[in-house]
């Protein structure tokens, strides 16, 4: 692989390094002489993603190892109040995105791949498609970035070393199945495969198949692309954390295929071989590397058989949509510092879907729980870094698609986003445990779909700002299911909706019934509905996030407002206002340091009828908000007595 390298030239001033048209490191795309580069930026020019004050010269085949070289140190500039240089979060994102857009590794990933082929042999490669994104490495580098794994000329690749452990899973898992055998047992037993330094015998000391490391099909990006985690509600130890968005940008592969080779040893065989490919590819189709039970790392093999999900609902996003990252726009100078606003870009995410299951799993544990023991079976459910759990179900989505963008200019169309949202068990969980999980997730899915949005703007329904010269016209999400083909009679039954709002609360008590049932027989416990606990006594400023003994849920309906659901324009209404604006404590707050999220969630099934959540409603001026939607007729349906 070629890489230029910087051309250092002394003079009176310092070292500088000579541009390269090549590489942008500026807002509008061109090398200035006032760029103060690594120096954080200040009035006379944007700040640079660069360590140095040019740009260095890194040719287009460079990979992203070498823009890590010359990656500016962090907190270059802090700020005197906070300590931080602002500008950052916006850098990492730009060094990101040129890692991405500026790269051409085709001619260099034709010449590995066709290697692996090679030495592989004829009939020992197959390909694996990644339907969505992969995340193999993890290691943390400059600005605390997550990096994927590269090779030592900073190809992404997937090691040799992370195949064998994925196809030795497989293996183990296998034999403790069909032959009853605990961990140890079914290490003993794939031996003769894959090696042991404990084994008696002298000829199953080494692996009988060689594990080739497996790049990427040839692509100008070789599949990276800018990605972001974002952990919004955290736990602080038995306590929910405060509400703080943390958004992360990060490299991984996105929708790449691979090709995956092996050949036999000097001590194996073909028939060792083949068996050993058949573990390979059961354990690449359950995930491999990093947050498998989050969409991440399925591949698909045409070999392989498809493990069929447990639950499956096809769904629909409408508004605001489901993001991914940031993307890089341009520097802007205001209020004395330079600041980055980035375009979101819309992307169909499984784990936005895990990540709304978690909360409402929380948000209704809560109530009937302890702190500790929701905090352990949300870890044993979902998965969880401490206490390490993988979690007891995958979440992956099948065709996601971008429908329609968002429409930010537009006020005749708004965006939409659809897929179909599969449920599949994972290796952690006991059979005993199988049929609990799944009508737990049945009917928390279902509570999901009909108590709020996901993604952006998931608080509140679907609407239009025709009425009002502001952008973006159209606001809140809907989120709704769409039956197809595939669904059974049970979907159809489980998804149908009744026209009145009576016979939706009944429909709501015993889909909320079933989930306290469920989550009882988990935890070999009781659960009282009617004995729910206060998680924290609210106030005016300050409530919890649980479904507890301090919030209610409402069922209503009526005519819209402006262009809003008829809850919302109640929500919304003047006499609910302070000084002719929002309620902070009522509708949230996302401008200034003083962030809240709303703690009311509204809903729209359907277009049927509007599903009200309000946390914290024992105080005002949620309990004001909760009597008027009683006295137009609002029926409660939580507290269910």
């Amino acid at each position: 692989m070629t890489s230029t390298k910087p051309i250092l030239k002394s003079q009176k001033s310092g070292s500088a390094i000579s541009s390269n048209p090549n590489v942008t490191g500026g807002s509008n795309g061109s090398s200035s002489g006032n760029n103060l580069g690594g120096n954080g930026g200040g009035s006379q020019g944007p700040p640079s993603p660069w360590l140095l004050e040019n740009q260095p010269p890194i040719n287009n085949s460079a990979s992203f190892v070498e823009y890590l070289r010359w990656m500016r140190e962090v907190n270059r500039k802090p700020d005197s109040r906070t300590g931080k240089d602002p500008t950052d979060p916006a850098t990492k994102v730009q060094i990101l995105q040129l890692a991405q857009e500026k790269a051409n590794y085709t001619e260099r990933l034709k010449v590995l791949t066709k290697r692996t082929k090679l030495i592989a042999g004829e009939g020992n490669w197959f390909e694996v498609t990644c339907p969505w994104r992969i995340r193999v490495g993890g290691i943390r580098g400059v600005e605390s970035m997550l990096i994927p794994a590269f090779d030592a000329l900073g190809m992404p690749y997937i090691p040799s070393s992370t195949l064998r452990g994925v196809a030795r899973n497989a293996a183990i898992r296998e034999f403790m199945q069909e032959e009853r055998l605990d961990w140890k047992a079914a290490e003993k037993m794939i031996a003769p495969y894959f090696g042991s330094i404990d084994t008696k015998n002298p000829k199953d000391s080494m692996g009988k198949v060689i594990f080739l490391d497996a790049y990427p099909m040839p692509s100008k990006d070789g599949g990276l692309s800018v990605d972001i985690a974002n952990n919004i509600w955290k736990w602080d130890g038995d306590s929910i954390g405060k509400y703080s968005p943390n958004p992360n940008p990060f490299l991984s592969l996105k929708e790449s295929e691979f090709v995956i080779g092996l050949r036999v040893s000097s001590t194996g065989n073909q028939q060792v071989l083949d068996r050993v490919r058949k573990w390979l590819v059961k354990g690449l189709q359950s995930g491999v590397g990093s947050q498998v039970n989050s969409g991440y790392g399925g591949l698909t093999c045409a070999e392989g058989q498809i493990e069929q999900p447990f639950f499956r609902v096809g769904f629909a996003v409408r508004g605001q949509l489901i993001h991914g990252r940031q993307k890089f726009t341009q520097w802007n100078y205001k209020r004395n510092r330079w600041d980055m606003r980035g375009q979101a870009e819309a992307e169909v995410r499984p784990i936005a879907f895990k990540s709304m299951l978690r909360y409402w799993f929380r948000a209704f544990a809560l109530g009937v729980l302890p702190t500790a023991q929701v905090k352990l079976w949300e870890a044993t459910l979902f998965g969880a870094i401490e206490p390490q759990k993988r979690g007891y179900f995958n979440i992956r989505i099948n065709d996601g698609v971008l429908v329609q963008e968002e429409a930010r200019a537009s006020r005749d169309n708004h965006g939409e986003q659809e897929g179909t949202l599969l449920f599949q068990y994972s290796s952690e969980i006991p059979d005993q445990n199988k049929q609990s999980t799944t009508q737990l997730i049945q009917n928390l899915t279902w509570l999901m779909f009909h108590l709020g949005g996901i993604g952006q703007g998931a608080r509140r329904p679907l609407y239009s700002r025709r009425n009002r010269e502001c952008a973006p016209w159209w606001r809140g999400c809907n989120l709704v299911v769409l039956l197809d083909d595939e669904s059974s009679e049970f979907d159809e039954e489980f998804w149908n909706l009744p026209d009145s709002t009576q016979a939706f609360s009944t429909l709501f008590q015993q889909r909320l019934n079933a989930f306290y049932l469920a989550l009882g027989d988990l935890i070999k416990r009781d659960i009282k509905s009617d004995e729910l606990l206060t998680v924290v006594n609210p106030t005016r400023t300050l409530w919890s996030n649980a479904v507890d003994s301090n919030s209610r849920i409402m069922v209503c309906d009526g005519d819209q407002n402006f262009n809003k659901p008829y809850t919302l324009s109640i929500l919304h209404s003047d006499e609910l206002k302070i000084n002719q604006d929002y309620d902070p404590d009522l509708c949230g707050n996302v401008r200034g340091n003083d962030v809240k999220p709303s703690p009311v969630w509204i809903s729209y099934p359907d277009q049927k009828y509007q599903v009200v959540t309000v946390f914290g409603a024992t105080q005002e001026p949620r309990k004001k908000f909760v009597q008027k939607l009683r006295d137009q007729g609002a029926i409660q349906i939580f507290p269910m007595t």
